[in-house]
């Protein structure tokens, strides 16, 4: 399994940038499997993340409280995605988000020493990281458009897009959270969907 793990996240990277065969035993020797039962967290809010985290298999969840208490999710992270505080990762202070698993989930992570490490030692993973970090705020910035301007329907179509038979996965209330509805109006959107009433 270790190995079936560490040839997932390579093929990730390989999208990206080739590494020759030294290259990839050495990167290797960074990486760290670790399993996480449902409802685990892999960071809470205040701890320093640690560890960049990839998605080999299940789905974890970004999300913060408010003050009142309430769970808001900014992104979910299932197989073949990466899950991070990066603001916490990149400066070492305490985390603004809580990753929890939704499932049980197998990541295959890198170090904070390790990933600094690996960027003085093979340059080229910076051509990764910084495509990574873009892709992080396009993302950022469609949710934000999204949230602002966007109806709960046309949210739930690009939710559905997103994440193909994530619904069928996890919670309703999860779902609600990431589109920022109530689980009692989500319900009343998938009936519309599913009846045909918008497209």
């Amino acid at each position: 399994m270790l190995q079936q793990h560490r040839t997932a996240i390579i093929k990730n990277i390989g999208r990206v940038i080739e590494l020759d065969d030294e290259e990839i035993k050495w990167f290797s020797s960074l990486l760290e499997v670790r399993s996480f039962d449902k409802k685990d967290f892999v960071l809470q809010a205040g701890d320093i993340c640690q560890y960049q985290n990839y998605v080999v298999s299940g789905c974890l969840k970004i999300y913060y409280t408010d003050n009142t208490g309430i769970e808001h999710t900014v992104k979910f992270a299932i197989e073949d995605w990466w899950a991070v505080d990066l603001q916490s990762f990149t400066t070492q202070t305490p985390a603004f988000y809580s990753i929890q698993a939704l499932e049980n989930t197998d990541v295959v992570r890198i170090g904070k020493t390790g990933y600094d490490a690996l960027h003085e030692r093979i340059p080229k993973f910076e051509k990764f990281s910084r495509l990574m970090f873009q892709n992080s705020y396009i993302l950022l910035q469609n949710r934000m458009t999204q949230n602002l301007f966007e109806p709960a329907e046309e949210k739930y179509r690009h939710f559905s897009e997103k994440y193909p038979g994530l619904e069928l996965r996890i919670p309703q209330k999860e779902i609600a959270s990431y589109l920022g509805i109530t689980p009692e109006f989500l319900s009343i959107i998938r009936r519309r969907r599913k009846n045909g009433i918008f497209s």
